[in-house]
This record gives structure tokens, sequence and C-alpha cells, in this order.
């Protein structure tokens, strides 16, 4: 393993390391589970079609079926005059056919007839009595029609692997009968926090001592990124320890999150705890980001661990910028770096904000709303130690490493927290 203490990677090498990862194994999931679990899994394999849909062309509207060159010229001063030859209830497809001059009336889902093409809305028509239906507006053909297998074509891939199953894809499988299908596994994580300062919450902490926040928090955050979150609790500072937790840690999850022992400290034994388990690779100590550059990232017999920073804001910073996005590419996620494609708000900056060159800085920014219904970004300054940062903040104002800061006034995309 390699054993260079401060080995600071920039974002980009850091994201494009991530990003290479492999997306976890398959797993078969429920209809049931996919419409109630709360998550967007992702699909591993290619779903085909079983069946064409609709079975067979449909009407989108109340109203009347009809052949579409019936209607031609038709409106409120020049109307056409059909005749009415039955209805088609939405349960079972029509009897008859109809031929030129005739139209059926037909309510919304129901099978179009042989022989018509297009369906006129019933506020369009007017029925005349005698089966005679008065049209005013002329329709061309497969207007408010749903054609068959318009939808999905039996034998064909109707939804891709690769694909986020959102409540829309979920309906979709349903309609297609996919009891059930294959998407990559959610990541199992374990959280361990580091540090002998360390109380649980439910303890009440001496003068030096602190509560353990970031158990919790970042399990929030894995949960709300799709993942698994398992906490294995507190470690004390020593190497021995560390090391025996962490072997289980590995032993247990896909991914390994540690807060706290990634500075430069002497108490600090998470790397000489990492180098002393087989097949460990350290990828870096640093990244250049702010908050969070004590970020140590390695592998462990083919497992991810992550070495957070102690103070709040900077683990949960790190999270919400690589750790969340990583999480969504072990499920499948294609492009979860990509931040044009994150929940954002466009905002105006209140004030200047001074920035490192060389560094990516993230700013905890509130918004609120003037009275011309603008957003306005404001800037939320504090140690990366105060959780009051993060509770004041609703996202984050990426400054890039070639900038020295932002402008007052300077109009911004503010990175939403989920």
């Amino acid at each position: 393993m390699q054993k260079d203490f401060f080995c600071v990677r920039s974002l980009e090498e850091v994201t494009a390391y991530l990003q290479a990862s492999q997306p976890l194994a398959a797993q078969m999931l429920s209809l049931e589970a996919l419409a109630t679990g709360g998550q967007r899994p992702v699909l591993a394999y290619d779903v085909l079609a079983q069946e064409d849909l609709p079975m067979a062309s449909r009407s989108g509207m109340d109203g009347y079926a009809v052949q579409a060159q019936d209607t031609f010229g038709a409106g409120e001063a020049n109307p056409a005059y059909l005749e009415c030859v039955g209805q088609v209830h939405i349960e079972k497809p029509a009897a008859f056919s109809l031929q030129r001059g005739q139209c059926a009336a037909i309510v919304t889902g129901g099978c179009l007839p042989e022989g018509a093409d297009a369906v006129v809305m019933v506020e369009h028509t007017l029925d005349m009595g005698a089966n005679c239906i008065e049209i005013r507006k002329a329709v061309p053909p497969r207007e408010h029609v749903m054609l068959r297998g318009e939808d999905a074509l039996a034998g064909h891939c109707a939804l891709a692997a690769g694909t986020v199953l959102r409540p829309q894809e979920v309906g979709l499988l349903a309609a297609l009968g996919m009891t059930t299908v294959a998407v990559h596994r959610a990541p199992r994580v374990a959280i361990l926090s580091t540090g002998d300062e360390l109380v649980p919450p439910a303890q009440c902490p001496r003068v030096g001592q602190v509560r353990d926040v970031n158990s919790f928090t970042l399990a929030a955050m894995v949960q709300a990124a799709g993942g698994q979150a398992h906490c294995l609790g507190i470690v004390n500072d020593d190497c021995a320890s560390l090391e025996a937790a962490l072997r289980k840690a590995v032993h247990e999850a896909d991914v390994v999150l540690l807060s706290g022992g990634s500075s430069i400290g002497v108490r600090d034994c998470t790397l000489a705890a990492l180098q002393a388990l087989p097949e460990a690779e350290l990828f870096c100590h640093g990244v250049a980001l702010s908050p969070g550059k004590p970020l140590i990232l390695a592998r462990v017999a083919g497992k991810s661990v992550w070495g957070l920073p102690g103070q709040v804001t900077s683990a949960q910073v790190v999270m919400t910028v690589l750790g969340q996005p990583f999480l969504r590419r072990l499920q499948g996620y294609a492009t979860p770096f990509d931040r044009t494609l994150w929940r954002q708000c466009p905002a105006v900056l209140t004030r200047n904000v001074a920035s490192k060159q060389g560094r990516e800085d993230f700013v905890r920014v509130a918004l609120t709303l003037d009275e011309a219904g603008q957003w306005q970004a404001r800037p939320v300054l504090g140690k990366s130690g105060l959780l009051r940062t993060l509770v004041q903040a609703q996202g984050l104002v990426h400054i890039p490493a070639s900038y020295e800061g932002l402008e007052g006034g300077s109009a911004v995309k503010v990175l939403l927290f989920e």
C-alpha cells in the first residue's frame, strides 16, 4: 500500500476514479417492492415487451370513432353528419365495423372498431337524434387515438438497461405484466465513527466529549441516496481496535465510511489500520475540495473505504459532492457526478465570497425570495464544526478551482440538498 501521508488529488481525478466503479450485481425485485420501496433502482438488463401495449388501438377521449376522411372540411359553420351505428364499451371490442359515413360512440380507453382511424371529442359533436351525429370539427387520422403497440411492441425493448425506475417506469412495467425485474442491488454501507471524545447521543457528555453526530447524519444521507446504512458504532483512537472494526466492516459491507481520523495527527490511526489490511490500495489522502480536504479513499479486497473528515460540515459536504453520487453509481446510475443534472435553483449571490485558487469550494447558502420573486443565495459562513451552517442552508454554490471567488450580485446555481 502506498504510504504517502497526504496524497492530494484534484476533484476531477477523484470524480473520474469513482465514476469508473462498476455497478453492483443484479437482484430481482417485485413490482410491489418497486412501488412501495421509496427508492429508484436501476434496471440491470433490458426489459422486452411480451405483448403489444396497447393490445389494440384505443380511444384517448370520450366521443365518436370515425373515419377521418368523413370529417374533412367540417366546422361550426359547415358541420358533417354521420350515422351512429353503435356504442363501444370499454371492457370489450366492438362487434361491428365502420363504413363510410358512419360513426360509433366511444369512451376513453375503448377499442376502435374496424374501419375507424380517429376520434372526435364529444365536445365537438351534437346528437341530432334518429342516430344522426353532427360533427363540428375535422380530425386527421390517428387524432385522439392510442395506436396498437404505441407504448411497447411485442419482442422489442420497452425499457433499456440503465433506466432509473421512477413511478412512470413502474407503471409501464405493471401495464406489461412484469411482476419482477432485475435491478442493481442497493449498496450495503457500514458506518464507523472514530474518536476517544465521542459518546452516543443518549449519553450526557463531559467537558471535552461530544455526542456522535456523523453516524446518524451519514446514515440518513446513505438512505437518501438509495443505500442501506448499517451503523457499527464508535471506535476508540487505537489502531488495533480500528483495524478489527475495519476488517468486520469490509467483510459485511460494500462500502465503509469512517468519520474522523483522516487529518494529520498523532492520534489518527486510519491510515495505519488500512495499511495493516491485506489487499489495501490507497487512492488519495486529500482532495482539493473545501470543506473536506482531508479525505481518504482506499480499496480493501475490492471494497471502497472512505476516511471522512470528523468535522460535521466537512463530512456532509464530501458526502453531498462525492459520496451520494458514488452510491448511485454502484446502483447503476450512468452519470451521477454530472452536477448539471442535479436539482438546482437559479439565484443571485447576496455578497462577495472569496476562494483560494487551486481548490474547489462549495459554499453553504440559504435561499430566500425577494419582492420580485427572485431567489437570493445568502452565504452561510462558519467553521466546519458548526452544525448551524448546515441547518440554515438549503444547498451549495460551487466555486471552481480557477476562480478567486464570486462577486455579490452574480447569478449562481444552487445545488440543492436532498
